[in-house]
């Protein structure tokens, strides 16, 4: 086990200056933004709910526009443009778009208007609002969709990170972790950007347990597999299989 390093000032001003760059090297696609996250939004909530009542429906209805600008985000079409069509509303191609922030205003008690938090607080993020992007990633309700919850406590987490709120940004990196222990599919990836996060900022026991968690709950991943975890762990003074 690696012993506790203590930092100088400047020592830590160059964790702070590593940190603050983290997300921009780990976040690929950008802000996890594309159709498989739309459609597991879309697929949750469920048509059923969607026109229980005149708001939901209405609601639905509107945000399908912006919906449709933000799930190209992550794509060589994606401008600055959109992020504001996608926040304020505008127009696209001579479609009306109704922007994500009048939907929240207007109908935020509905599912769209959930779902229209954490859209904005992604596109927020994307262009470097991030007191702005809390906020509304904060306001969203995953509503059991643990997947998605994880995905919104992640760049929470981007944004502490951007911020140099390091503490702040472990902290929901991890809580990205605990949403949904037994998913296979996003829960090892968050406790993979946790330890590497707990790494750079010199954190070198929590590192080894997330390291070492990663390594005995999810033999499976491609870290894991690979011998990367195993590299890591090396680095930090664990030698063990």
């Amino acid at each position: 086990m690696a012993e506790k390093k203590e930092f100088t000032v400047t020592e830590n001003n160059d964790i702070i200056y590593k940190a603050k760059g983290f997300w921009d090297k780990n976040s690929k696609p950008l802000i996890y933004i594309g159709a498989a996250i739309i459609l597991l939004i879309a697929g949750w909530y469920g048509y059923k709910n969607l026109i229980q009542l005149p708001n939901e429906k209405k609601a639905a209805e509107l945000i399908f526009p912006a919906e449709a600008i933000f799930d190209k985000m992550g794509s060589a079409k994606f401008t600055k443009d959109s992020v504001n069509t996608v926040l304020n509303g505008g127009d696209d191609q001579g479609t009306k778009v109704t922007g994500m922030l009048k939907i929240i205003k207007e109908y935020g008690g509905t599912k769209a208007g959930n779902r229209a938090k954490y859209m904005a607080g992604a596109s927020y993020l994307h262009i470097g609002e991030f007191d702005k992007a809390i906020k509304y990633l904060k306001d969203f309700d995953g509503e059991g969709a643990s997947q998605i919850k994880s995905k919104a406590y992640t760049m929470i987490g981007h944004a502490y990170a951007e911020q140099s709120k390091t503490d702040d940004a472990l902290s929901y990196y991890k809580k990205a972790v605990r949403v949904n222990e037994k998913d296979e599919a996003i829960t090892p990836d968050a406790l993979m950007l946790a330890a590497s996060y707990a790494e750079v900022l010199g954190k070198n026991k929590e590192a080894i347990d997330l390291y070492e968690e990663l390594k005995n709950k999810y033999p499976s991943h491609i870290a894991v597999k690979s011998g990367d975890v195993s590299k890591y762990l090396a680095k930090l003074g664990v030698f063990k299989d």
